[in-house]
């Protein structure tokens, strides 16, 4: 019961941080995000202290332990995979006109016999 109280003041105090931003429409820009940080970040300190928040924090642990265990592609792979992509685009987005255009020409000219002028 305690975890729900604390998980349900964090969430208070996000909400807190978000409706400080709006009221302080006046203020400097840097103020208000700075009260939606704070607000940010007292949730997230007032959330490590449940259970569900530990589990959570453990999780993105995890998580960036095996985000860098990923091999990610070189300069080159990732050219070339980007432009077999956009070739792939291009030839369809060909095909598709072709293929329109087609249909259009035989339903209106051939089938409906509405010749364009």
């Amino acid at each position: 019961m305690a975890d729900k109280i604390k998980f349900a003041l964090a969430i208070a105090l996000l909400a807190a941080g978000v409706v400080g931003f709006y009221l302080l429409a006046e203020q400097a820009m840097i103020l208000r995000i700075l009260v939606v940080l704070v607000g940010v970040a007292a949730a997230a300190a007032l959330a490590w202290f449940t259970e569900p928040g530990q589990r959570f924090f453990v999780f993105a642990q995890e998580a960036a332990v095996e985000a860098r265990k990923v091999v990610w592609p070189t300069r080159k792979e990732t050219l070339q995979m980007t432009g077999a992509v956009f070739a792939f685009v291009v030839v369809m987005a060909i095909f598709l006109w072709v293929t329109d255009k087609s249909l259009e020409w035989a339903l209106y000219d051939l089938i409906l016999g509405w010749k364009k002028s």
